[in-house]
């Protein structure tokens, strides 16, 4: 499971963004300019897994000649029109692979590390001229390109800028993801010999609903260079997702969290 969900990621860029006076201003200078941020975060090992795991934190919004490059956990995204409320483009990341799990679940077979590419379409309703009550409305698509599952995940999230000035700012997120056949019965089936080996019941999961979840995520500014975020939230799994005896064997809450140090340039 990814270290932290891009859905989070995209409600950081949102809060630790100064503001969308100083976005345009970004997008008119020819230099390049944005900020970085890094810390700890944690995340479920794996997609139904009660077990947590530290990994770094790391989030890169980035302005250059009109293209806003966004980077953090194993997501990576590029918005490649300049235009203050609409936004389009590729997008891809890597969802790290099921191995070493605990318990009967590790006596299923192993997934190899997914490299899943597609697209990203979003528009921003509203907000003063600093973003302050915007609705950044997003929807991405992605498709696994390196035959780990073969599956296909869209997810449609809305972001709510609460707060947001030069000093403080607080973004509230939520999201739903839809997933097909192959992607559910990789992470969530079991096949009569998988049921077999591991002492599981067989699973036979369909496309549908994955799970709903929500986050906050807070940007605080100590100076006009440094400062920091925390984001936090959960997902919840529902339908054939909830169902699954791998997730009997974790938990449907998948809860997220990191914090950060962040730098503008």
């Amino acid at each position: 499971m990814r270290m932290f969900r891009p859905t989070m990621l995209a409600c950081a860029f949102a809060a630790l963004n100064p503001g969308l006076s100083h976005a345009q201003d970004i997008q008119a200078d020819p230099s390049p300019h944005g900020l970085v941020a890094l810390g700890p975060g944690v995340a479920p090992e794996f997609d139904g897994s009660k077990d947590m795991r530290v990994r770094a934190a790391i989030v890169a919004d980035l302005h250059w000649r009109g293209v806003n490059l966004q980077a953090g956990g194993q997501g990576l995204r590029a918005d490649v029109v300049s235009d203050p409320r609409l936004a389009f483009g590729p997008v891809m990341g890597v969802r790290l692979p099921r191995n070493d799990a605990d318990g009967r679940v590790g006596l299923l077979p192993e997934i190899d590390t997914a490299m899943e590419a597609g697209a990203f379409l979003g528009y921003r309703f509203g907000g003063d001229t600093k973003g302050v009550g915007s609705l950044q409305t997003e929807l991405s698509v992605v498709r696994n390109v390196s035959g780990a599952h073969g599956g296909l995940l869209a997810t449609a999230r809305a972001s709510y800028a609460a707060v947001r000035n030069d000093t403080f700012s607080l973004s509230l997120d939520a999201r739903t993801t839809w997933v097909n056949q192959d992607y559910a019965r990789t992470y969530f089936g079991i096949t009569p010999a998988e049921a077999a080996a591991s002492g599981l019941a067989a699973y036979r999961p369909g496309s549908g609903i994955r799970d709903v979840g929500v986050s906050m995520t807070a940007g605080y500014w100590f100076s006009p260079r440094f400062g920091a975020m925390g984001a936090f939230g959960a997902s919840y799994l529902v339908g054939d997702f909830a169902d699954s005896p791998v997730t009997e064997e974790g938990r449907r809450w998948q809860p997220t969290g990191a914090l950060m140090l962040a730098y503008r340039f």
